[in-house]
């Protein structure tokens, strides 16, 4: 469902779900909603997702701002025909989300003493979490956290020229020496746990 409202004084539409692409949805039906919003106007997309840690220095339940991503999908949502009404054959992913957007945020968090850290997102198909080795595969190339969402988004927003502004909620820890059991319900309790937390961010950032 598409919500339209005002929040902080902005016109907003949010999303309520999305479609992810280890539901069997095509890439094409994944950002189809980022699309349809484009075309209603809006003028900057926010993100927002749950995430497995792989930086050491990272808590269950910690926030990180999204600054860069890895593509572990193995496809692309603009693979096939491009619409160059919408944007270029191959758009430059210099900045994949806003430096403004992620500057302006990291200073709420400070100010409500959230730890609130800024890393490389890997995203991967799911809908297994990840075993050990790939895990510390993660952790080899760079990536602060993984998980299964907001990068197709991503592509197609900047795509169409959108800034992009992205956090994640710290579920749970991978590429330990002792396996950790995940479940669903316990990704799921951490992040309503967490989610006031994020709120705060993304209605202040909304409201400058």
């Amino acid at each position: 469902k598409l919500i339209f409202g005002k929040l902080n004084g902005a016109n907003v539409v949010a999303m309520q779900g999305r479609f992810h692409f280890y539901e069997g949805y095509t890439m094409e039906e994944v950002i189809l909603p980022v699309r349809v919003m484009k075309f209603l106007g809006i003028e900057k997309l926010i993100l927002s997702n749950a995430s497995g840690g792989v930086n050491p220095k990272y808590k269950v339940g910690d926030l990180m701002i999204l600054d860069d991503h890895i593509n572990l999908m193995g496809t692309n949502p603009l693979i096939g025909k491009n619409d160059d009404s919408l944007g270029p054959r191959f758009p430059d992913m210099g900045e994949p989300y806003d430096k403004t957007l992620i500057k302006k945020a990291k200073a709420i968090a400070d100010q409500q003493g959230f730890v609130c850290h800024t890393g490389v997102y890997a995203a991967v198909t799911g809908p297994t979490f990840e075993t050990r080795a790939e895990y510390i595969y993660i952790k080899f190339i760079c990536a602060d956290c993984v998980g299964m969402s907001a990068f197709p988004e991503n592509i197609d927003a900047r795509h169409m020229g959108l800034p992009v502004f992205a956090i994640s909620i710290i579920t749970d820890l991978g590429g330990s020496d002792e396996p950790e059991f995940i479940t669903h319900d316990e990704v799921l309790k951490v992040a309503n746990a967490a989610e006031q937390k994020m709120t705060i961010i993304i209605k202040e950032l909304i409201k400058q």
